[in-house]
């Protein structure tokens, strides 16, 4: 990345700007597919497929077509315009993969909590992690096929979520509907920030 420098007569300085983010969620809510969905760069994924080693240890419910997991993280790019970036990191779901976070939330801006109403319980540990340590997030409810919709104000009520945090209905395949998510979160987080957001 560049940085500015000083040049004696000029009238602007830029500076890049890379502002991360985090995608988070339980085991098969569309994380991988987000982060793929809206990157413009192709998108780094560490998936693997999955094994029988799993077996007990990875809850498949709801998500039995499901082959492969997320390792280690996923990582993809926006740019907002010139020397302004969007860095994108999809988080493993496993519990198991769960001491990479502290590593992944590492000067992030925000997260965007994905959830799913089948397996709604699968999102209280993301929902949480962020809680804890004053991470602002929004919780972008994933609308699969298939799956009754919910009303954002009871998916709020199940989450034990106050007022202020943001929920929206999304699709992780539509690109416009996943910048809506981003544009909320960041949004957010820069003005909740000066409000005495936790």
């Amino acid at each position: 990345m560049d940085y500015a420098a000083y040049e004696p007569g000029a009238t602007a300085v830029t500076s890049a700007l890379a502002i991360k983010i985090l995608i988070a969620g339980g085991f098969g809510v569309g994380k991988t597919t987000m982060v793929g969905t809206i990157s413009e760069i192709r998108p780094l994924h560490t998936e693997e497929l999955l094994s029988e080693r799993g077996v007990g240890v990875d809850d498949v419910s709801g998500v039995e077509a499901k082959s492969t997991t997320t390792v280690a993280l996923d990582f993809g790019r926006i740019t907002i315009r010139e020397g302004l970036w969007l860095y994108l990191f999809g988080t493993p779901g496993q519990d198991r993969f769960w001491f990479m976070w502290d590593e992944l939330a590492l000067g992030a801006l925000g997260a965007v909590v994905l959830a799913d109403t089948r397996r709604l319980q699968d999102s209280f540990p993301a929902v949480d992690y962020f809680e804890q340590r004053g991470i602002p997030f929004v919780v972008g409810v994933n609308c699969f096929d298939g799956a009754r919709r919910h009303d954002p104000a009871k998916v709020r009520r199940a989450l034990g979520l106050t007022a202020l945090i943001p929920i929206v209905l999304c699709d992780v395949r539509d690109r416009a509907s996943v910048r809506d998510v981003l544009t909320t979160l960041v949004t957010y987080a820069v003005e909740g920030a000066g409000h005495g957001m936790p």
